[in-house]
């Protein structure tokens, strides 16, 4: 038996009703307690790490390169669900050098 308070226990029928199509939408904020100590201890901890990452990245001379290999690692997952298969060394030498793009997947990424 669990010994949390019965409003922040959801039950087994509201769990089923959940994913039955409605447009009836639950009141905001949720029941129950948002703001645990759980929850504000997490969020200190990422606020820490967040502001650690800043700091380093500040370091960086060309900070658009962090945001460069998200989209080139995201094109690379995108292409793979077309069945165009390359790595990630090949997707960062096509970048860097664009006159020499190699394997036929990865000029695929390329266009």
């Amino acid at each position: 038996m669990s010994t949390r308070p019965k409003d922040q226990t959801i039950s087994l029928l509201k769990a089923t009703d959940l994913l039955r199509p409605s447009y009836a939408l639950p009141d905001l904020p949720p029941p129950g307690a948002i703001e645990t100590a759980a929850v504000l201890k997490a969020l200190t901890r990422a606020h820490r790490y967040l502001a650690e990452l800043k700091g380093r990245a500040r370091t960086i001379p060309n900070q658009g390169i962090l945001i460069d290999t998200l989209s080139l690692q995201e094109a690379k997952a995108s292409s793979e669900i077309e069945n165009i298969v390359t790595t990630q060394d090949e997707i960062f030498q096509m970048n860097a050098f664009p006159e020499n793009p190699g394997p036929p997947a990865t000029k695929e990424l390329a266009l």
